[in-house]
């Protein structure tokens, strides 16, 4: 176990903490904590909007009035998510740098609208919103990543114009910007006319065919999830936040896959995924956090003898029932304890699989797209997520006990250890 544990900490630590500090990735991540709140807000008016029964308790018209008068709430949020996390890339990224983050965020845009296809059904100067959303998150973010750096770069190089003194701050920072965002979006227009003589046509096309496509059928395999599961779960080990590392590369994916089942739920057409980004945040994190706690905390209610377990259980509870588990993780502890490392990474696994296949066989339905709130309690998240189902509250139900299950005997022993040395002090 001693040469084990030597060999996770001199591979992955390494790789865990570039990963955890890289500017890029912080960016990223930031990017889509922008755009939440309102993806949040969007997903509420989807529930809303498809309460069950109502379309029994209403007719065809009032239910569909109903409908189309709260349709725009998420029409101008979840469907143009991809918009929100391009400015927030670009505004993060600049300001790490110490830039004017603002016009990081705008420039990444423009950028992004300029290499875009801006033509819908034959009538031209129309920019179709399909691709503001998750369809278009992959060009987006690499637009925004290199837009923000172009215009750092050209800021860096000084060329911009100085206005004399006197001028108002708010005119002088605008002209300051005019020349870097003017080179940065030609770059930018120069891409879009050379692809317009390709195969392609557009750099939209040609992302969504070499690698947003292959990456998200990639993404939503049950083993490609059970890999992020694990290194999600290695890292919190190790005291870094596994989710902020994995999720940084694999948000994109997941959210590209849940807009793809919300525009199914909303047509009442079969949902294609069961992999999500509410697959994940539902069905294992939001079971009490990282590592689904909310089972070791209802575990030490019912085996702990130690004080120190009980005190701990009393503390934890009350976080874990929405999804904060950091008492846990550190005041068990979870991080660097042999005694854990098996229920740890066994049970998120064991869930995975299980939870997939539930839905894959139909038992369970699949997550129809809607972002729930990552502190929503255990039942209520299920419930919601899966499209107001409350099958989704009972596979939750099942997966803490299965939790509990395999957490049972390595807590027991924990807390027996315990137990002794307070004997002995006492």
């Amino acid at each position: 176990m001693k040469k084990f544990m030597e060999f996770l900490e001199n591979i992955l630590l390494p790789i865990a903490d570039k990963l955890n500090n890289n500017r890029h990735l912080t960016a990223l991540r930031d990017g889509f904590m922008v755009a939440l709140p309102l993806i949040i807000f969007g997903s509420i008016f989807v529930v809303i909007a498809n309460l069950p029964f109502l379309d029994k308790l209403l007719s065809a018209e009032a239910y569909a009035a109903y409908q189309n008068a709260l349709g725009p709430a998420s029409a101008a949020t979840l469907s143009i998510m991809g918009l929100f996390v391009i400015v927030g890339i670009g505004y993060k990224l600049t300001q790490s740098y110490g830039g004017e983050a603002i016009y990081g965020g705008v420039v990444a845009v423009a950028a992004f609208l300029i290499l875009n296809p801006q033509e819908l059904d034959g009538v031209s100067g129309v920019i179709p919103t399909a691709i503001l959303g998750a369809q278009g998150m992959f060009l987006g973010i690499f637009t925004a990543f290199i837009s923000a750096e172009l215009y750092r770069f050209f800021v860096k190089k000084n060329w911009t114009i100085k206005m004399p003194a006197g001028v108002p701050d708010a005119v002088s920072r605008s002209f300051s910007a005019l020349i870097p965002i003017t080179l940065t979006l030609s770059i930018f227009l120069v891409i879009r006319i050379v692809f317009s003589f390709t195969p392609f046509e557009t750099v939209q096309n040609f992302i969504y065919t070499i690698i947003q496509a292959p990456l998200t059928a990639l993404g939503s395999s049950l083993a490609a999830t059970i890999f992020a599961v694990l290194l999600i779960q290695f890292f919190w080990f190790f005291g870094l936040h596994g989710q902020i590392i994995i999720n940084s590369v694999f948000d994109p994916i997941w959210y590209a896959l849940n807009d793809e089942n919300l525009k199914a739920f909303q047509a009442g057409t079969e949902l294609p995924n069961v992999i999500t980004k509410q697959f994940i945040d539902t069905f294992l994190v939001g079971m009490g956090g990282t590592g689904m706690t909310l089972a070791v905390v209802i575990l030490i209610f019912l085996i702990g003898k130690s004080r120190q377990t009980k005190e701990l259980g009393k503390l934890g509870g009350p976080a874990g029932i929405f999804n904060v588990n950091e008492p846990i993780i550190f005041g068990l502890p979870i991080i660097m304890n042999p005694l854990v490392l098996i229920p740890w990474l066994l049970a998120p696994v064991v869930v995975t699989i299980f939870t997939y296949f539930t839905m894959s066989i139909g038992l369970v339905p699949k997550p129809a797209g809607i972002i729930v709130p990552w502190t929503t309690p255990i039942g209520i998240s299920g419930f919601l997520a899966t499209g107001n189902s409350w099958r989704g509250a009972v596979l939750q139900i099942v997966n803490l006990l299965i939790v509990m299950a395999i957490w049972w005997p390595f807590l027991k022993i924990m807390d027996k250890n315990y137990y002794e040395k307070e004997k002995v002090k006492n």
